[in-house]
Protein backbone atom coordinates (compact mmCIF):
# COMPACT_ATOMS: atom_id res chain seq x y z
CA UNK A 1 0.00 0.00 0.00
CA UNK A 2 3.16 2.18 0.67
CA UNK A 3 4.56 1.55 -2.24
CA UNK A 4 1.08 2.42 -4.25
CA UNK A 5 0.49 5.34 -2.32
CA UNK A 6 4.04 6.93 -3.12
CA UNK A 7 3.39 6.20 -6.78
CA UNK A 8 0.23 7.93 -6.60
CA UNK A 9 1.94 10.87 -5.12
CA UNK A 10 4.74 10.73 -7.63
CA UNK A 11 1.58 10.49 -10.57
CA UNK A 12 0.25 13.69 -9.29
CA UNK A 13 3.74 16.12 -10.01
CA UNK A 14 2.23 18.27 -13.49
CA UNK A 15 6.01 19.73 -13.95
CA UNK A 16 9.71 19.03 -13.49
CA UNK A 17 12.68 20.92 -14.52
CA UNK A 18 15.64 18.02 -14.12
CA UNK A 19 13.02 15.12 -14.31
CA UNK A 20 15.17 12.41 -14.13
CA UNK A 21 14.54 11.48 -10.55
CA UNK A 22 11.30 11.74 -10.81
CA UNK A 23 11.43 8.99 -13.42
CA UNK A 24 13.37 6.53 -11.35
CA UNK A 25 11.37 6.77 -8.62
CA UNK A 26 8.28 6.59 -10.77
CA UNK A 27 9.73 3.18 -12.27
CA UNK A 28 11.19 1.91 -8.69
CA UNK A 29 7.54 2.63 -7.01
CA UNK A 30 5.67 1.22 -9.94
CA UNK A 31 7.84 -1.87 -10.51
CA UNK A 32 7.86 -2.67 -6.99
CA UNK A 33 3.64 -2.57 -6.69
CA UNK A 34 3.61 -4.99 -9.77
CA UNK A 35 6.08 -7.75 -8.85
CA UNK A 36 5.17 -7.76 -4.65
CA UNK A 37 1.39 -7.70 -5.99
CA UNK A 38 1.86 -10.71 -8.42
CA UNK A 39 3.78 -12.16 -5.22
CA UNK A 40 1.10 -11.71 -3.28
CA UNK A 41 -1.32 -13.40 -5.71
CA UNK A 42 0.71 -16.39 -5.97
CA UNK A 43 1.16 -16.96 -2.50
CA UNK A 44 -3.38 -15.72 -1.61
CA UNK A 45 -4.31 -18.17 -4.26
CA UNK A 46 -1.40 -21.19 -3.02
CA UNK A 47 -0.54 -20.90 -6.76
CA UNK A 48 2.92 -21.56 -5.54
CA UNK A 49 2.40 -24.61 -4.76
CA UNK A 50 1.78 -26.06 -8.48
CA UNK A 51 5.38 -24.64 -9.35
CA UNK A 52 7.79 -26.44 -6.66
CA UNK A 53 11.35 -26.22 -9.17
CA UNK A 54 11.60 -22.40 -7.80
CA UNK A 55 12.54 -21.36 -4.19
CA UNK A 56 9.97 -19.30 -3.33
CA UNK A 57 11.37 -18.28 0.08
CA UNK A 58 14.58 -17.21 -1.78
CA UNK A 59 12.36 -15.26 -4.57
CA UNK A 60 10.65 -13.69 -1.57
CA UNK A 61 13.95 -12.67 -0.45
CA UNK A 62 15.09 -11.20 -3.36
CA UNK A 63 11.92 -9.03 -4.22
CA UNK A 64 11.91 -7.65 -0.85
CA UNK A 65 15.98 -7.15 -0.81
CA UNK A 66 15.87 -5.37 -3.89
CA UNK A 67 12.82 -3.47 -3.30
CA UNK A 68 14.59 -2.06 -0.02
CA UNK A 69 17.22 -0.98 -1.99
CA UNK A 70 16.46 1.02 -4.99
CA UNK A 71 13.42 2.26 -2.78
CA UNK A 72 16.43 4.36 -0.51
CA UNK A 73 18.14 5.34 -3.69
CA UNK A 74 14.96 6.57 -5.44
CA UNK A 75 13.97 8.10 -2.38
CA UNK A 76 17.62 9.92 -1.15
CA UNK A 77 18.21 10.84 -4.76
CA UNK A 78 13.67 12.53 -5.08
CA UNK A 79 14.95 14.01 -1.41
CA UNK A 80 17.71 15.58 -3.05
CA UNK A 81 16.84 17.03 -6.59
CA UNK A 82 12.85 17.86 -6.00
CA UNK A 83 11.42 20.96 -5.95
CA UNK A 84 9.91 21.20 -2.23
CA UNK A 85 5.90 20.78 -3.34
CA UNK A 86 3.70 18.75 -1.20
CA UNK A 87 3.43 15.85 -3.71
CA UNK A 88 7.11 15.18 -3.90
CA UNK A 89 7.58 15.72 -0.29
CA UNK A 90 4.63 13.18 0.41
CA UNK A 91 5.91 10.53 -2.42
CA UNK A 92 9.53 10.71 -0.65
CA UNK A 93 8.19 10.30 2.73
CA UNK A 94 6.36 7.56 1.31
CA UNK A 95 9.06 5.87 -0.56
CA UNK A 96 10.95 5.91 2.82
CA UNK A 97 8.16 4.14 4.58
CA UNK A 98 7.92 1.65 1.65
CA UNK A 99 11.84 0.65 1.95
CA UNK A 100 11.44 0.48 5.96
CA UNK A 101 8.28 -1.88 5.42
CA UNK A 102 10.43 -3.54 2.80
CA UNK A 103 13.43 -3.79 4.96
CA UNK A 104 10.99 -5.65 8.20
CA UNK A 105 10.21 -7.78 5.47
CA UNK A 106 13.78 -8.58 4.10
CA UNK A 107 14.56 -9.31 7.34
CA UNK A 108 11.65 -11.42 8.15
CA UNK A 109 12.51 -13.55 4.83
CA UNK A 110 16.14 -13.84 5.69
CA UNK A 111 15.29 -16.03 8.64
CA UNK A 112 12.80 -17.91 6.49
CA UNK A 113 15.09 -18.70 4.30
CA UNK A 114 17.74 -19.92 6.28
CA UNK A 115 14.79 -21.89 8.51
CA UNK A 116 13.68 -23.43 5.13
CA UNK A 117 17.90 -23.83 4.00
CA UNK A 118 18.29 -26.04 7.61
CA UNK A 119 15.47 -28.31 7.19
CA UNK A 120 16.26 -29.14 3.79
CA UNK A 121 20.02 -30.04 4.85
CA UNK A 122 19.05 -32.00 7.43
CA UNK A 123 16.61 -33.77 5.85
CA UNK A 124 19.29 -34.76 3.03
CA UNK A 125 21.87 -35.49 5.95
CA UNK A 126 19.24 -37.91 7.56
CA UNK A 127 18.43 -39.46 4.14
CA UNK A 128 22.62 -39.84 3.14
CA UNK A 129 22.72 -41.81 7.03
CA UNK A 130 19.72 -43.80 6.22
CA UNK A 131 21.06 -44.72 2.84
CA UNK A 132 24.47 -45.53 4.35
CA UNK A 133 23.21 -47.76 7.41
CA UNK A 134 21.63 -49.78 4.98
CA UNK A 135 24.32 -50.59 2.32
CA UNK A 136 26.12 -51.99 5.07
CA UNK A 137 24.05 -54.25 6.31
CA UNK A 138 25.11 -57.47 5.30
CA UNK A 139 22.66 -60.34 4.74
CA UNK A 140 24.65 -63.31 5.47
CA UNK A 141 24.80 -65.82 2.06
CA UNK A 142 26.32 -69.38 2.66
CA UNK A 143 28.04 -68.99 -0.48
CA UNK A 144 30.18 -66.09 0.42
CA UNK A 145 32.47 -67.05 3.22
CA UNK A 146 33.62 -64.22 5.63
CA UNK A 147 37.82 -64.65 5.30
CA UNK A 148 39.52 -63.52 8.80
CA UNK A 149 43.15 -64.01 8.98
Amino acid sequence: LLALTAFICIETIMECSPCEGLYFFEFVSCSALVVTGALLLLFSLNLHTRIPQINWNLTDLVNTGLSTFFFFIASVVLAALNHKTGAEIAAVVFGFLAMAVYAVNTFLAVRKWRMSSRQQSSRQTSDYIRARTESREVVHRPEIQRLDA
